[in-house]
């Protein structure tokens, strides 16, 4: 059964216990409670620290006692020829229903049967049980047997979590910070104009950018406009000496660097192989600061002085911080504890998985203030390194996941409320409109993985012992263009950004306008 075709966690036999989502477990009702158990035949079968293959076997006796539930039900209204309705023999009312009634009793024996195993056996399933239901056929006589593959969460042993030594970044938000950031605010608002001088770093190229292998063109963008930065990522690969190569570039000249995609290129085809890049430069422009007026600073967010902006600047700064020091101290974390983490994931589950790690990290990423640059020159990263990402990021969720079962956490409403109003003020829209987008795309249950391995790691964080180190802003060293230069790129609109577009209202993410 593909993603696609596969019920979510509500409607799934077993409840599935999601890698992105931590999932409280549903109180039985009180009928199910009543209900007279099958009497099941099941063996589990270890094929791998996730995987199990489930052997069931219903015998005749409950697959009997499910169709005498439904003709009891039917016997009232049944409809047969030559009898009043309700009136006719059950030997006959079942020999001319049986075909009809049989589909939902294997529905019903599959489901509880599904059901039942989840409750005897705790296999913490990850995803939904893969079973071929064409396959599965009610015999006439005898018993019902059916198997399937399940994805399951690791046994292992809880590493130690408390108590640990890690080091903690610090800085102090300077003036000289909020100036460097600002001059950035205003570089995204500013104008750029053509230029017959050399390109200097730091200046922008509006060019032709096509790949290619041999003659062969992989992948191509008409008049893509991108700054000149010592690095210049895309979804796939990297060319890390970008800025010497295109400074003291004019326009009309064509400049060209070799690169290696990834390994985890989305054309398979193409991982690891070697590419052209061929830069045919259109124009050279130079980028005018604007002058920051009351008009400019009411666009930028409705700021009656630029010490309200630069207020608005430094919390920015403070939030990136956070972000740092939670990322650095959760890095180290992750390390200690994912060290004796020695099983292997299916690689089914880290494909599938791997667009989710994506998803989250965008969104910590935005409620965090980074720019829409920041965040794609992130994913770039991300997606060039996918699956090795993914396996360390799910042994760790596994981890906390555990952590947070024994600690009883969990994400309350007023935790979505503050993570959806965060990444609203960062995209410049509504929290109501950020909700429905998660919603409609399925992201909420990323936002609450989110919440709970942040709330964990604030806990690790409360037990640890620190010590503190000196930390620097990093430098934009890196320019994100939103293309895989090997084509056949999966396009994710979960985490897409907006780079080109300036948003309603001015925030101060938008890029430089062109001219």
């Amino acid at each position: 059964m593909s993603d696609t075709d596969r019920p979510t966690p509500d409607d799934s036999p077993i409840p599935a216990d999601q890698p992105e989502v931590l999932q409280a477990e549903q109180a039985p009702s009180a009928e199910a409670e009543t209900a007279e158990k099958l009497h099941l035949e099941v063996s589990v079968e270890n094929r791998g620290a996730c995987e199990r293959h489930i052997s069931v076997t219903v015998p005749r006796e409950d697959i009997d006692r499910y169709f005498g539930k439904e003709y009891d039900e039917l016997m009232p209204e049944a409809q047969v020829p030559g009898f009043r309705p309700g009136r006719a023999p059950r030997k006959l009312v079942e020999r001319r229903f049986q075909k009809e009634i049989e589909p939902r009793v294997k529905s019903s024996l599959l489901f509880d049967s599904l059901e039942q195993i989840h409750e005897d056996y705790d296999l913490a399933a990850i995803g939904e049980p893969d079973i071929d239901l064409d396959s599965v056929e009610v015999p006439d006589e005898g018993p019902l047997t059916f198997e399937f593959d399940l994805e399951v969460r690791p046994d292992f042993e809880l590493p130690k979590w408390q108590g640990m030594s890690l080091e903690r970044p610090v800085r102090d938000i300077t003036d000289a910070d909020v100036d460097r950031a600002l001059q950035r605010v205003l570089g995204r608002r500013g104008r750029l104009f053509p230029s017959d001088a050399p390109a200097e770093m730091g200046d922008y190229i509006s060019t032709n950018l096509t790949f290619k292998v041999g003659e062969q063109v992989l992948s191509s963008a008409e008049e893509e406009v991108i700054r000149i930065r010592p690095v210049l990522s895309f979804r796939d690969g990297r060319i890390e000496n970008f800025g010497e190569l295109m400074v003291g570039v004019q326009a009309g000249e064509t400049r060209t660097a070799e690169t290696q995609l990834s390994e985890d290129a989305p054309n398979a085809g193409l991982r690891g192989a070697y590419v052209t890049a061929v830069f045919e430069v259109l124009e050279v422009k130079k980028l005018e600061l604007p002058e920051l007026t009351p008009e400019l600073l009411e666009e930028l967010g409705g700021f009656e002085l630029e010490a309200d902006l630069r207020d608005a600047i430094r919390d920015q700064l403070a939030r990136q911080l956070d972000y740092e020091q939670r990322r650095r101290v959760r890095e180290q974390i992750a390390e200690s504890l994912v060290e004796s983490a020695d099983w292997d994931l299916p690689p089914e589950l880290l494909q599938r998985q791997s667009r989710r790690e994506l998803q989250r990290a965008v969104m910590e990423l935005r409620r965090s203030g980074f720019s829409d640059e920041e965040i794609q020159a992130h994913e770039n990263e991300l997606r060039q390194n996918s699956l090795a990402s993914t396996a360390r990021s799910l042994k760790e969720h596994f981890i906390l996941e555990r952590i947070a079962e024994e600690v009883e956490i969990d994400a309350t409403k007023e935790d979505y409320d503050e993570e959806i109003r965060l990444i609203a003020l960062q995209s410049d829209t509504s929290p109501r409109r950020v909700r429905a987008q998660l919603e409609k795309s399925g992201s909420m249950d990323v936002l609450r993985n989110q919440v709970i391995e942040r709330k964990v790691i604030d806990l690790i964080r409360e037990k640890a012992q620190f010590e503190d180190v000196p930390y620097e802003f990093e430098e934009d060293e890196s320019e994100a263009i939103a293309q895989s230069a090997g084509g056949h790129g999966e396009d994710i609109p979960e985490a897409k950004t907006d780079r080109g577009e300036p948003s309603e209202g001015g925030r101060p993410h938008e890029p430089p306008t062109h001219e």
